[in-house]
């Protein structure tokens, strides 16, 4: 009779992280210098300066290690690997990806097949290039890495998308690496599956590459 007394749990929001300066509805620039040099050998072409931050998707691989993505509206997004804590002095990693190429699967036995096979591949060859395999196992099989992506987008909204991925790499340079990546992205809607292979190709930035307006 006394529930009138009891303190309510406060409400923890649910926002989209923030790092580096990155956050969302925020905007950078590109360092224009090393883009000049680089784009020329990349598959991308055309990569806009200035970039606006249209969603972030969040990836907890294990309970140290999470992948941030900055979804901007040049068709790509900045990736960031964080060991730890989602502060600055914890990222190891941040690439430039751009979308390359999206199909949509149709059926049950298309997607298995891209799980199976399309996806995970020793080689994979885009535009005359060849970019080996990175992500390898023990095993005869190197099956794609499973993961699930929370996305929050500027709207408000937050969506889950589950995927499944392998990441290749070549070399162009002393020290220099173009990467691109084959996705598996599933998402239920209407109770209805939704499936597509997007392939994403992309570069190393450092973070005195991004300029946060």
């Amino acid at each position: 009779m006394f529930n009138w007394f009891k303190k309510k749990n406060p409400k923890i929001e649910d926002k989209a992280p923030e790092i580096l300066g990155l956050r969302l509805g925020g905007a950078f620039d590109l360092d224009t210098v090393k883009m000049t040099f680089i784009e020329p050998e990349l598959i991308i072409d055309g990569a806009a300066n200035t970039q606006f931050i249209e969603a972030v998707g969040l990836v907890q691989l294990d309970p140290q290690t999470t992948v941030l993505r900055y979804y901007t509206d040049d068709e790509g997004y900045i990736q960031i690997l964080v060991r730890g804590e989602l502060k600055d002095e914890n990222v190891e990693d941040v690439k430039l990806m751009y979308f390359y190429e999206t199909k949509g699967i149709a059926n049950g036995r298309d997607w298995n097949n891209a799980l199976e096979r399309d996806i995970s591949r020793p080689e994979l060859y885009l535009q005359g290039h060849t970019f080996q395999r990175v992500w390898q196992t023990s095993g005869d099989t190197s099956p794609p890495v499973a993961m699930t992506e929370k996305t929050y987008a500027k709207d408000g909204t937050i969506s889950e998308t589950d995927q499944f991925a392998m990441l290749y790499e070549r070399q162009f340079g002393p020290e220099k690496f173009e990467y691109a990546m084959l996705i598996g992205e599933e998402k239920i809607i209407n109770n209805q599956h939704d499936r597509y292979l997007v392939t994403v190709t992309g570069f190393d930035l450092q973070p005195s590459d991004i300029y946060i307006i």
